[in-house]
């Protein structure tokens, strides 16, 4: 398993790195406010050698200082770095020797994470940026078949998005019926629930990384619980974000 999630990760890496390739203005300000498309590169670089203290090092990486500012600081930091491109290269590189090898949970940002867990949130993630990038550009992205990861660990999370807004993990399941871009169902969640979501995986993708608003999205819940998440729905560790 983890060598197909790390096979994935890296083809999602390398369509990013084709694209940021090909442009050498950096400075294009994406849809986060205040970020670059070099902020962004920067950011999953700084996640990638993140990620590595904490599978190396996990004491070293509890230890650091976790300032309220530490995504946007760190971001800013690498955008205008002369290498960037390659110092990301490298740190997803070694990332993936590292993941390849790494046994037990690994410490976090939020709860700990198998090896795998932590390859599906790092393919969530470059997803997520290379989505920022893409609409920087004006790209219009073909979704792949990668996005399957994106929409499995949005559903992992429930709990996690309900606790990060100051409500109760709710106690009820939720089935979850997606479109794939190949037109096949992908489904999560006992059949018979009575809180469903329905609607394109892209969709799905783009509501739990908050990259597009929900009124642009075909995504439809049903009942009370699933009614209650959809609007908080976030696929990444920390605070809930703002949304598009």
């Amino acid at each position: 398993m983890i060598t197909e999630l790390l096979a994935d990760l890296d083809a999602e890496s390398w369509e990013l790195d084709e694209l940021v390739a090909r442009h050498e203005d950096w400075t294009v300000p994406t849809p986060a406010q205040g970020w670059t498309v070099g902020h962004q590169i920067g950011h999953l670089m700084w996640t990638d050698k993140a990620a590595i203290l904490a599978i190396t090092d996990p004491e070293a990486f509890q230890a650091q200082p976790l300032t309220p500012d530490i995504v946007d600081r760190t971001a800013e930091e690498a955008a205008g770095l002369p290498d960037l491109l390659e110092l990301w290269r490298d740190s997803r590189a070694k990332l993936r020797e590292h993941l390849a090898a790494a046994s037990g949970k690994i410490v976090w940002f939020g709860p700990p994470m198998s090896p795998a867990s932590m390859a599906t949130a790092r393919i969530m993630e470059t997803w997520a940026h290379g989505q920022d990038v893409a609409d920087a550009f004006g790209v219009t992205r073909e979704p792949t078949r990668r996005i399957r990861h994106v929409c499995h660990i949005g559903v992992r999370t429930v709990g996690f998005a309900f606790l990060l807004n100051g409500k109760a993990a709710p106690e009820q399941e939720i089935r979850v019926e997606l479109t794939g871009p190949g037109g096949e169902l992908w489904t999560w969640g006992p059949q018979d629930a009575e809180n469903r979501v329905t609607g394109p995986a892209l969709d799905f993708a783009f509501l739990v990384t908050q990259r597009r608003n929900r009124e642009q999205l075909k995504i439809e819940a049903t009942g009370p619980v699933a009614e209650e998440w959809v609007p908080i729905a976030q696929a990444f560790a920390g605070p809930p974000g703002g949304g598009r």
